[in-house]
């Protein structure tokens, strides 16, 4: 069954006029579940992740397009992950009925500096934590899939998010993704983000799966640009099976 970030591809370009081309991408068939060449299919890796936090992915115009396009991975292995398309004047229904959803506690994640530091928070409720007013909610992480200068125009522009937490993220480590030109190693890929996300909520196991996820998506995408098949026993397929087989 296509998840939100695959049907969100699809309504993208069904408004098309023209056909999509990744800037250095190849142009050879692709395999609809995994953006792959078939070759280099991985969709039977793909598994439902067990979660107590749910992630809204707000993306730029072209950004469900792109077959390096990490947020596809979240909505692969997250069942509750939500996508709506972004723009300036315009506002889905659907995502502001998604805010409000009493089962949620949306919180933005973004860099603390560019808010009031009162909306600045460096962790969610707990898993079993409870409030005054009954069993925490579970967090909804709103991720603003873009550009560095792309998602700095959608935060400041999107007014329905004024109101939330901002959730500042301190990793310690540096960005292993390998299917961009970003020059700076603090900047990471969307998925990246979603896993520290999930490690800060709880789901501990989750977030060291979509890891992995990613390395191995990484691995066939590169392969199949340079037309070298699968290592299918490499340290980053077995990680990522070890990771799975505690989920059964």
């Amino acid at each position: 069954m296509p998840h939100a970030v695959s049907r969100l591809r699809a309504a993208r370009l069904a408004r098309s006029v023209k056909p999509f081309l990744a800037r250095g991408g190849f142009k050879r068939e692709r395999c609809a579940g995994c953006r792959l060449l078939p070759s280099h299919c991985m969709c039977a890796l793909r598994r439902v992740l067990p979660t107590r936090s749910g992630f809204c992915l707000l993306m730029a115009d072209i950004e469900p397009l792109k077959p390096s396009n990490t947020g596809w991975l979240i909505a692969d292995l997250v069942a509750d992950t939500f996508a709506f398309g972004w723009a300036r004047t315009e506002t889905d229904p659907a995502l502001l009925h998604l805010l409000s959803d009493p089962q949620w506690q949306p919180v933005v994640v973004f860099p603390g500096e560019y808010v009031a530091p009162e909306r600045v928070v460096h962790s969610v409720a707990p898993p079993d934590g409870a409030g005054d007013h009954g069993p925490a909610k579970r967090p909804l992480f709103i991720l603003l899939d873009a550009t560095w200068a792309e998602a700095r125009k959608m935060f400041r522009r999107s007014p329905y998010l004024d109101q939330l937490p901002v959730l500042s993220l301190q990793p310690e480590q540096i960005s292993q993704y390998k299917l961009r030109r970003s020059r700076r190693d603090d900047h990471f890929c969307t998925s990246e983000v979603a896993a520290l996300c999930l490690g800060l909520a709880g789901d501990e196991l989750a977030g060291q799966t979509l890891e992995a996820y990613l390395d191995v998506f990484s691995h066939h995408y590169l392969q199949a640009k340079i037309q070298r098949p699968v290592a299918w026993d490499d340290a980053a397929h077995q990680r990522l099976r070890e990771l799975c087989a505690q989920l059964r």
